[in-house]
């Protein structure tokens, strides 16, 4: 599940993709700080691309799905999964109040600070005056394989960090209970690719998916995005150029430092380390179409610089290498020259990616050797190379781009029989 539509990728059992599909979906409602979406536009886009990818490949064959979603995008539904209220979106910015009662309460290291954390929107939804029959609170990816399996309440360990999950003790923290949090509504966590029930009947006969066909819990887009290109090496990063800009880096040992946006995912042994910033393909389509940037790239010089000084957010506020909702955007001023302009707006970008990676350096991670590329920005060999100029390693671009291909690995490695912890 992305921002502007849905895409899956389908693997046979040796990881070979033999099938992807790509349908758009509705933009999310905005207005002020708020940024929100009806859950069941998701539901008809899911249900959309299936329909169509059946077309391609034998559904009845499928053995596993497991779903990613935007990351703290939030909803909370009654017992059956129906929603009670609109997904609020990754980017929803009106919890302002209720992130600095988390401030006050919550230890340095949890990635629940910031009015764009999932816990911060669950307390703004709490104050909402909650329909009575509220019983889940849940992520994107939740409530899409909630939808599949008809099981609902589960979560996974990448989704639920920035709900405040604890994620060294592997539990919801006691400190909630100092903001009055209703436990009931929290969810059952998991280790992503953990089996959680099989398609329910009705929804196996509406997609042509085999009643055995196995849901599995999954990860966020950006975790998503890394488990795709396949890195497993300490020091190996992967940047995901899409709507934002997403570092990830694997580490030894997990950085949180919320001051910086900076959070930790465990990857088996491993620790992804990293954050995201809101600059993005975002901000250029919003100076440009797809059409002008691709007429324009040939015409970049990436060895020749600018030297234009931009930080090219979509609007006020930042998330990381800053952590500054009222962070002002810089794109101004515009030269005459669009293919200045444009490489102008490029090595901004760069630049935000270089100094989220020395920041990460700076409190403990290593720097890259070398960044996979992943996203629809990858595509532009002349950015990767004003990126290579910036971050002074190599930059590749993966040769596994869909961001669906990493819970598509998950649904691949997850146990037929395996069972969610009490």
């Amino acid at each position: 599940m992305g921002t502007s539509g849905c895409r899956a990728v389908v693997i046979n059992n040796h990881g070979d993709q033999i099938a992807a599909h790509h349908v758009a979906m509705a933009s999310a409602n905005q207005a002020g700080a708020r940024r929100s979406q009806n859950g069941e536009i998701w539901w008809q886009t899911v249900c959309r691309l299936l329909k169509e990818l059946g077309n391609m490949v034998p559904m009845h064959e499928v053995a596993a799905i497991a779903v990613d979603g935007t990351s703290s995008t939030l909803l909370i539904t009654d017992e059956n999964g129906r929603p009670v209220s609109d997904g609020l979106m990754y980017n929803d910015a009106r919890s302002h109040k209720e992130a600095q009662q988390i401030a006050a309460i919550a230890p340095a290291e949890s990635a629940a600070h910031g009015a764009s954390s999932a816990l911060a929107k669950l307390l703004w939804l709490q104050k909402q005056r909650m329909p009575e029959n509220t019983r889940h609170a849940l992520h994107q990816a939740d409530w899409i394989a909630g939808q599949l399996s008809g099981q609902f309440g589960i979560s996974d360990e990448n989704n639920c960090l920035k709900l405040g999950y604890d994620i060294i003790n592997r539990c919801w923290p006691k400190w909630f209970d100092q903001l009055n949090i209703d436990r009931s509504l929290l969810p059952q966590v998991t280790i992503p690719g953990t089996t959680i029930g099989t398609v329910r009947n009705a929804i196996a006969h509406l997609l042509a998916l085999s009643p055995q066909t196995r849901i599995v819990s999954g990860t966020t887009d950006s975790i998503a995005a890394f488990l795709a290109t396949g890195a497993s090496e300490i020091g190996d990063a992967v940047t995901s150029l899409g709507s934002t800009l997403a570092l990830k880096i694997l580490s030894n040992k997990p950085l949180f430092a919320p001051k910086f946006g900076v959070y930790s995912h465990r990857l088996g042994d491993k620790w992804l380390v990293g954050g995201a910033s809101n600059c993005g393909g975002t901000t250029l389509l919003q100076c440009f179409s797809s059409a002008q940037m691709a007429a324009m790239t040939p015409r970049l010089t990436p060895d020749i610089p600018t030297g234009l000084d931009y930080y090219p957010l979509p609007s006020s506020g930042e998330r990381f290498p800053v952590n500054n909702p009222k962070f002002p955007a810089r794109i101004t001023p515009r030269p005459a020259d669009d293919v200045r302009y444009f490489q102008g707006l490029l090595e901004g970008i760069a630049t935000v990616e270089q100094q989220g990676y020395q920041l990460l350096a700076e409190l403990g991670a290593p720097y890259p050797s070398k960044v996979l590329t992943v996203g629809g920005g990858a595509q532009n060999p002349a950015w990767n190379k004003i990126r290579h100029n910036r971050l002074g390693v190599p930059v590749e671009v993966s040769q596994k781009t869909e961001t669906a291909l990493g819970p598509a690995m998950l649904a691949l490695n997850s146990e037929p029989k395996a069972e969610i912890p009490a």
